[in-house]
Formats: C-alpha cells, sequence, structure tokens
C-alpha cells in the first residue's frame, strides 16, 4: 500500500480503467472508510449506492455521457440522506423538525457526503486503485438518475465517484499555489487577481503539453465556461421534488 504522503500527494483523476474487478479486501477497506468518516453530529447524514451491475452503469452512462461510469468496476454515488433518520423518528414517536428543509440542513448533507467521498478516494488511491470523481451524476438527470437508484424523498445525490484499476496514469494537475488556497487568520485580498492570472497561464501551459491529450486552454476561461453551462441547471426544482424545500 502507498504510504499518506504519496497517497494525497500523487492523486489524480483517471478515466480509463482496466476491465479487472475490485476484490474483496480492497472493497471492505473502502467501505471501512466510508464508515468511519466524521460527520456534523455524528449524525451520518449520507448514504452511498454502490452500483457494480454493468446494465446499471450503462444506464448512468446515457444520462451523464461520462464514459468512465461504464467501465470502471464500481460506480459509487454519495447521496445526503435525511430519510433514514426521519423515519427512525417516527418510529420512535418523535416530532421532526424539518431540517432538511434549511439552508444549513441542506449543507450538512452536503458536507457529510463529500467527506465519506473524500475517505474513499484515499482508501481507493492507497491501494493503488483510480478513482475519479463525477459531480455530473448530480446535475445531468437529477429525476432519472434518483429513479434508477430507487432514492426515496429527503435523499439527493451529491456526487458520483469511478473507482478502478488504472488504465493510464496521466500527468499530474498543477493546483494554485498554496498563498491562494490558505491564508493565515484572515482573507487576504492582496494580488489575488494576479496569482490567479499565473496561475491560469500554468494551466494553459500543461494543457498544451500534457501526454496523450491536444486541447489547450486556459483555466480561468473553462472555469467560467462551467458556471456559464451550470445557469441553465435547474437544481433548486430538483432538490424540491426530493423532498428538501428550502424555507431558510
Amino acid at each position: 500500500m502507498k504510504d499518506v504522503r504519496k497517497t494525497l500527494l500523487e492523486r489524480r483523476s483517471i478515466r480509463r480503467y482496466e476491465r479487472e474487478q475490485l476484490t474483496e479486501n480492497q472493497l471492505d477497506l473502502i467501505y471501512d472508510a466510508i464508515e468511519n468518516t466524521p460527520t456534523s453530529y455524528n449524525g451520518q447524514q449520507f448514504t452511498v449506492i454502490d452500483v457494480s451491475d454493468q446494465e446499471v452503469k450503462e444506464r448512468l452512462y446515457e444520462l451523464t455521457g461520462q464514459k468512465q461510469i461504464k467501465t470502471c468496476s464500481h460506480f459509487m454515488v454519495f447521496c445526503a440522506d435525511y430519510y433514514r433518520i426521519h423515519k427512525a423518528a417516527e418510529a420512535k414517536g418523535i416530532s421532526w423538525p424539518g431540517f432538511n428543509n434549511t439552508a444549513d440542513g441542506l449543507i450538512v448533507g452536503v458536507v457529510d457526503a463529500a467527506l465519506a467521498m473524500m475517505s474513499a478516494i484515499v482508501a481507493a488511491e492507497s491501494m493503488g486503485l483510480g478513482t475519479c470523481p463525477i459531480g455530473y451524476a448530480r446535475t445531468a438527470a437529477p429525476t432519472e438518475i434518483s429513479g434508477i437508484l430507487g432514492l426515496p424523498d429527503e435523499v439527493f445525490v451529491v456526487c458520483g465517484l469511478a473507482i478502478g484499476v488504472p488504465r493510464e496514469m496521466p500527468d499530474l494537475k498543477p493546483k494554485m499555489s498554496r498563498s491562494l488556497l490558505i491564508h493565515g487568520n484572515e482573507y487576504r485580498r492582496d494580488n489575488i487577481a494576479g496569482e490567479v492570472l499565473e496561475y491560469d497561464k500554468l494551466i494553459e501551459e500543461y494543457t498544451a503539453n500534457r501526454s496523450g491529450q491536444a486541447k489547450v486552454h486556459a483555466w480561468i476561461d473553462n472555469i467560467i465556461g462551467y458556471y456559464s453551462e451550470a445557469m441553465d441547471y435547474t437544481m433548486l426544482d430538483a432538490l424540491m421534488r426530493r423532498g428538501f424545500s428550502l424555507e431558510r
């Protein structure tokens, strides 16, 4: 197994996988890591749908267009979940406060699911497996994907994670400098734009020279393009259909 340093600092998103399946021991470690995730209040406001059925993966691929979903060994879908605790409270005769209908409730569920996904990533990467988070599993077709996964009300998809034996090892992608990402004591504002523009040029150089891909782009343009596309998403409607009617 890789040590902690290599596991965290050599991680990269893998989009091509071998046909080899995960072993029972590999899955057990990933599951154990997910189960031991720290969560808000120890409420464990998340659930993972582990999709290994090839037909189901193919259906999810058709909706998302993400090839790694159908080629990975396991596609794990990390969800915010209040259905479980709501049903248990009803069974115990405790009044449900509607926490899922608050902005904080939404954030708590998203944070818990995201932490659980990172636990899975670290466990998988430590064993030499490849992973790729897929946020489009949340936005591509919320109603259809929820139906395929059989999600009840008060449960919604936060992010998907492809896991498998890597068939590629792409160049390590440069990240922003520490001075941009980690601020001491208070948010720094000096020369923020200038440093981000330097990173923008770094990504443009990286995309021009990385192995196996010829698509060249600057980072800022690319991210703003994603944001612009996302303006057409109807996530609030999708959340309300899942039982998250935000009131405050």
